[in-house]
C-alpha cells in the first residue's frame, strides 16, 4: 500500500515538473523574442544620418511621428530596420475586420470556422506586405528631403537608396510579423500584443527619470509628484476594473427528452464586455487629430500659409477645440467599432438556432432588440471612461507641464496586455492541475479493487 502511494506521488510530481519545465520554455521563448525585437530597434536603415533624424523626430515630436515612435519604442526616431515596426500589420488586420461586416464574401469566410480564419490571416498578411510597402516608399522620399543642423538625414539620395530602405523597412515589419507569430504560437500572450507592450515600456525608465529631475530642480513640488503618482495608481486600478468589467446575460437552454433519458437544460450567461471596443477608439481618434499637425510640421511655407498654421494652434495639444474634437471622436469611433464586431441580429440568431433564449424576452427580433439596448448602455458608458482614461494626461501636459510620456492609449495597452498574459499563464497553471488530478484519478481506478 506503501509503495503505491510513493509511486502514485512521484508520478504526480513527474508530471507537475514536466509541465512547469514546459512553462518556463514559453516563458524563455517569449523574453528571448522581445530582445531580439529590442536588439532590432538599434540596428539603423543603410544610408540615414541618425543623429539628423532625432533631431527632426524631436522638432516635429507633438504630431503622429511622435505617436508612432512611442509605439515602435524609438525605433522610428533611430530609423532602424523595425522603424514601421508592427503597426502595418494592425491596420491590416483593423482594415479586414471592418471589410468582413461589408464584403459578403469575407463575411462567409467568417463563418466558415477554421479554413475561413486561415484565409483571413492569409489575406491579413498580403495586405500587410503592400501598407509596409506603401508607408516604406513614403518614408525613403521623405528622408531624402529633410535636413537638420547637421546636414542632410540621406547622404546619397536616389533611386538605390529609395530600393533598399524600402526592402529594409518592409521586411523588417514582415520579420516582427512571423516573430509574433511565433510568439503566439510557442510562448505565453499575443506575440503581436507583446511587441507593441515592449516598444511603449522601453521608454519607462527614462519618463520617470526626467519626472524625478524635475522634482530635483524644482520645477515640480515634491506634493504635486507624489500626488501624481497616487493619481497614476488610481488609474491603473481604474482600467483593471473596467476592462475585467463584464455583463452577464443569462442564457437559457430547453429540455429535451431522447429515448428514456432528459438532456438539456443548461443555464449560462453570454459576457458583453463593458470595453468592447478596447484601444481602437483612442488610436484612430489621436491619428486623425494628429495629422494637421504633422503636415504643418513638414511644410515649408507653414509660416505664410495661415489658415493652416490656424488650424495647428487650434488643435495643439491642451486645446479646448482639440480636446472636444479628441472626446467626439472616442465616442464615436466607440460606438462604430463596437457595432463592427459585435451584431445582435446574428447573436439572437444563433441562439435561437441552438434553442438557446433569455428568460424574459422572446426568440428572434426581440432577442436583437434587447442585445441592441444593452450594449448600447455599455459602450455610453465604456466610452465615458475611455474619455477619462485619455483627457487626464491632456490635462496634466497642458496645465502642469509633466511630461507625461504614457497617455491614455499607451495606459491601455499596457494594462491590456499585462492581463492577458496573466490570465494566459494562469490557465497553464491551472491545466497543469487539472491533467495531474485526472492523472491521479485514474491511477486510483487501477488501484481499487473489483466488485464481485
Amino acid at each position: 500500500m506503501a509503495s503505491a502511494a510513493e509511486q502514485l506521488a512521484s508520478n504526480l510530481n513527474l508530471g507537475v515538473l514536466s509541465k512547469a519545465t514546459e512553462l518556463k520554455k514559453r516563458l524563455w521563448f517569449t523574453l528571448g523574442a522581445l530582445i531580439v525585437f529590442r536588439l532590432g530597434t538599434y540596428i539603423p536603415v543603410p544610408g540615414v544620418d541618425a543623429a539628423v533624424m532625432g533631431e527632426i523626430l524631436r522638432q516635429h515630436g507633438g504630431g503622429i511621428l511622435g505617436m508612432f515612435d512611442m509605439f515602435t519604442g524609438g525605433a522610428l526616431g533611430r530609423m532602424t530596420v523595425f522603424a514601421l515596426n508592427i503597426m502595418p500589420y494592425i491596420s491590416a488586420s483593423i482594415i479586414i475586420q471592418l471589410m468582413t461586416a461589408a464584403v459578403p464574401q469575407l463575411e462567409s469566410l467568417k463563418k466558415e470556422g477554421e479554413s475561413g480564419r486561415k484565409k483571413l490571416n492569409q489575406y491579413t498578411r498580403y495586405l500587410t506586405v503592400v501598407i509596409a510597402l506603401f508607408q516604406a516608399w513614403g518614408i525613403s522620399v521623405g528622408l531624402e528631403g529633410m535636413r537638420g543642423s547637421f546636414g542632410p538625414a540621406v547622404a546619397d539620395p536616389g533611386m538605390f537608396f529609395r530600393v533598399s530602405c524600402v526592402i529594409t523597412l518592409t521586411g523588417g515589419t514582415l520579420f516582427l510579423m512571423w516573430l509574433g507569430e511565433q510568439v503566439t504560437a510557442r510562448g505565453i500572450g499575443n506575440g503581436t500584443s507583446l511587441i507593441i507592450f515592449t516598444g511603449i515600456v522601453a521608454n519607462l525608465p527614462s519618463a520617470l527619470a526626467t519626472l524625478l529631475e524635475l522634482g530635483r530642480t524644482g520645477a515640480l513640488s515634491t506634493f504635486f509628484i507624489i500626488a501624481f503618482i497616487f493619481i497614476a495608481f488610481a488609474v491603473i486600478g481604474l482600467v483593471v476594473f473596467v476592462e475585467r468589467a463584464q455583463r452577464r446575460i443569462p442564457v437559457q437552454y430547453p429540455k429535451r427528452q431522447v429515448g428514456n433519458r432528459m438532456f438539456g437544460g443548461e443555464a449560462t450567461h453570454l459576457p458583453l464586455k463593458l470595453n468592447t471596443a478596447g484601444v481602437i477608439p483612442p488610436i484612430f481618434a489621436s491619428s486623425l487629430l494628429l495629422l494637421p499637425a504633422t503636415i504643418a510640421g513638414f511644410s515649408t511655407d507653414a509660416a505664410d500659409d495661415t489658415w493652416l498654421t490656424r488650424i495647428t494652434n487650434a488643435l495643439a495639444h491642451g486645446q479646448p477645440l482639440y480636446m472636444a474634437l479628441y472626446m467626439a471622436l472616442i465616442i464615436f469611433f466607440a460606438f462604430f467599432y463596437t457595432a463592427v464586431v459585435f451584431n445582435p441580429t446574428e447573436t439572437a440568431d444563433n441562439l435561437k438556432k441552438y434553442n438557446g433564449f433569455i428568460p424574459g424576452i422572446r426568440p428572434g427580433q426581440s432577442t436583437s432588440d434587447y442585445f441592441d439596448r444593452v450594449l448600447t448602455r455599455l459602450t455610453a458608458v465604456g466610452a465615458i471612461y475611455l474619455c477619462v482614461v485619455c483627457m487626464l494626461p491632456e490635462i496634466l501636459i497642458s496645465n502642469y507641464g509633466v511630461p507625461f510620456y504614457f497617455g491614455g492609449t499607451s495606459l491601455l495597452i499596457i494594462v491590456s496586455v499585462t492581463m492577458d498574459t496573466v490570465a494566459q499563464v494562469q490557465s497553464h497553471l491551472f491545466a497543469h492541475q487539472y491533467e495531474g488530478l485526472i492523472k491521479k484519478a485514474r491511477l486510483g481506478g487501477r488501484g481499487s479493487p473489483r466488485p464481485r
